[in-house]
């Protein structure tokens, strides 16, 4: 199965990135363990979180199968090949940078660039994005991602993601939002993975599958 493959059917079971933004490689694999029992499948360490290639190196392996994993704040063709070499799949960016998008897809790994224009989704689409980061959606409303429904091709997976609730998913979803990235609301540095675990079930239960 392909890295993007495996991706598809990860998001097909729970299209939620888990965004663990300041974690700790001692403590990203319990966290990581508690996300899947909780239903995730997708999982993002930032590249500005402490040793975050140590952290996605456990995580990919100790989730092999059962999760995706990858890394955000993902800003340059090196951090996609260092990222690679880690063990993780998914390429995410705060922006529309096209040397990283192309990169990520020329490397067959999943490419997930932020975007807050049509012209940025469009470019980013052109240049081999799996999908699309709405991002901030502070800065953005479901009203927003329902007129750049209208416009980028069908079947294209947009996700908001920032300052996203369990109470504020319904209109996002209405709006055609495919999923969501999870941030603060889901971990902050120090927190009990048995809260992330509780948090992260409240997400789950908020798509109301």
């Amino acid at each position: 199965m392909t890295h993007v493959a495996a991706f598809d059917a990860a998001f097909a079971r729970c299209p939620l990135i888990a965004i663990l933004r300041g974690v700790k490689p001692g403590e990203v694999e319990t966290i990581g363990e508690t996300l899947v029992e909780a239903g995730f499948t997708l999982i993002e360490v930032p590249l500005n979180s402490p040793d975050p290639l140590d952290s996605i190196g456990r995580l990919a392996g100790g989730l092999k199968g059962r999760a995706v994993v990858g890394a955000g704040t993902v800003l340059t063709t090196a951090d996609v090949a260092a990222v690679a070499d880690a063990g993780g799949t998914m390429i995410i960016s705060p922006n529309t940078n096209i040397d990283v998008v192309a990169a990520a897809a020329g490397a067959g790994l999943v490419s997930l660039p932020g975007f807050a224009t049509p012209s940025e989704a469009f470019a980013a689409l052109a240049a081999g994005a799996t999908a699309l980061k709405l991002f901030p959606a502070e800065a953005a409303s479901p009203a927003v991602l329902k007129a750049m429904r209208a416009v980028v091709p069908a079947g294209t997976r947009l996700l908001p993601v920032g300052g996203i609730a369990p109470e504020t998913m319904a209109p996002w979803l209405a709006a055609g939002a495919a999923g969501f990235g999870l941030g603060s609301a889901l971990y902050r540095p120090g927190m009990a993975a048995s809260e992330v675990g509780d948090r992260a079930r409240a997400f789950v239960a908020a798509l109301g599958r």
